[in-house]
C-alpha cells in the first residue's frame, strides 16, 4: 500500500534557530525554512528531511541522522576544529579518543550531537 509512497524522516528539536545555524554553519548542510516555517535540510540524493520545532522536547537516546563518509578520520578532524564534541563511549561499544568507533563486524563510526542533543553519527567502510 505505501510501497510506492514519497516518504521522508524529521525529528524535532527545542530551538529552530540555534539547530539551523548548527546544521548549515557548523555541518555545512543545505537548510531551508518550508512554508509551514519548518526546517529542511538537503542532501544530495535524499528526500529533504525535516526538523521541526518541540518547545517540550526530549533528546534523541538513539542515532537520528547518520552520514556515510569517506574519510571518518578526516571528517572527524574537521568537525572538532568547527567545535563538534564527539561522545566517548566504554561499554560494549568503545571508541578512541577522538570519538570513532573501529570495529570488524561494520563501519568505522563516531557519535556526537546536535544543540538539543540529538545524536548524529558519521560512518565509514573501512
Amino acid at each position: 500500500m505505501l510501497k510506492n509512497s514519497y516518504a521522508f524522516s524529521g525529528f524535532s528539536v527545542k530551538d529552530l534557530q540555534k539547530a539551523k545555524e548548527f546544521y548549515s554553519d557548523t555541518l555545512g548542510l543545505e537548510v531551508k525554512e518550508n512554508k509551514m516555517g519548518l526546517l529542511e535540510l538537503h542532501l544530495e540524493g535524499n528526500h529533504p528531511i525535516i526538523i521541526y520545532p518541540k518547545p517540550n522536547h526530549l533528546s534523541a537516546t538513539f542515532t537520528v541522522l547518520n552520514f556515510k563518509v569517506d574519510d571518518i578520520e578526516k571528517t572527524v578532524d574537521e568537525l572538532i576544529k568547527k567545535g563538534v564534541k564527539f561522545e566517548i563511549y566504554g561499554g560494549d561499544i568503545k571508541t578512541d579518543e577522538k570519538g570513532i568507533s573501529r570495529s570488524d563486524k561494520g563501519p568505522n563510526i563516531a557519535w556526537f550531537r546536535d544543540p538539543d542533543g540529538n545524536v548524529i553519527s558519521v560512518l565509514a567502510d573501512k
